[in-house]
């Protein structure tokens, strides 16, 4: 007798939303300090998740799986943009809150994540998307965002998954996030040659222009589609070329010095 066409092995698992979370240098940490510290981060994800009214992922059965240094949390795909707008603003604001009390004995918490949707089955894990929402996690392009988030006081580093980022940010489901605070790039993993996805990068409090000297995997800003351009961007001064200065002025010129410079300008260029 012929096998059913859709047979059980082959079956699509349900889609799920998934959030991953590494602690930065969490093996230099002390390893008396490494349980707090892990509490601590514990309980500020889950204070985070309930200001934005997303559920609990330790109530879906295999819906939260440790990482030891970290975590991943898995969701139904309908709180998708919730994941994106506001958790990550709100994560990062709970980690600068807590860097203003905490005390010097104990580490800086600073947060690497990264958001994902695909298949997976329960409670065993087993799928690509899993493999895919670490490997984002663990990229250099988010590994680099990393230091842009600490030159600019942020303590937080994301990477979204094309996926996500065409499902929440550029649906128009993430009111207060634009294509602009984000930056295309591709993700890759050093011991993972195999591995390139496009993603697109976040660290809260910046946008995707300001992140892009970080990043060397950046996608170039020829080729990057004009949805990630900031607002600001059409009104950014002229850079000067290798040829000569700029001059940009918006009224009329009365200063004798300035002037006698522009009008010595003008007979060089006759005179060449």
């Amino acid at each position: 007798m012929d096998a059913p066409l859709y047979s059980e092995p082959l079956a699509m698992p349900a889609e799920l939303a998934l959030v991953a979370i590494d602690m930065e240098e969490y093996s230099q940490i002390p390893e008396a300090k490494m349980a707090p510290a892990r509490c601590d981060v514990d309980d500020i994800v889950a204070t985070v998740l309930a200001e934005c009214q997303l559920p609990d992922p330790q109530e879906l059965p295999g819906g939260y799986k440790d990482s030891g240094d970290g975590a991943i949390l898995l969701f139904p795909p309908s709180v998708l943009a919730r994941l994106v707008d506001p958790l990550l603003g709100r994560l990062n604001a709970a980690l600068v809150r807590y860097e203003q009390q905490r005390l010097a004995s104990s580490p800086v918490l600073r947060l690497r994540a990264s958001v994902h949707v695909g298949p997976l089955s329960l409670p065993d894990h087993r799928g690509n998307a899993i493999n895919d929402t670490n490997r984002l996690l663990n990229s250099q392009a988010t590994r680099q965002a990393l230091f842009a988030a600490k030159d600019s006081g942020a303590f937080l580093a994301a990477a979204l998954s094309e996926t996500v980022c065409q499902r929440t940010v550029h649906a128009g489901r993430t009111p207060d996030l634009g294509p602009h605070h984000f930056l295309e790039a591709v993700a890759r993993v050093s011991d993972k040659p195999g591995f390139e996805q496009p993603c697109r990068v976040h660290v809260p409090g910046m946008t995707g222009r300001a992140v892009r000297p970080y990043l060397t995997d950046a996608a170039s800003p020829a080729t990057a589609p004009s949805s990630t351009a900031q607002p600001s961007d059409a009104l950014a001064p002229p850079v000067a070329s290798s040829s000569g200065g700029t001059f940009q002025f918006h009224g009329q010129v009365n200063d004798p010095t300035i002037a006698n410079v522009i009008e010595t300008l003008r007979i060089d260029r006759r005179q060449r």
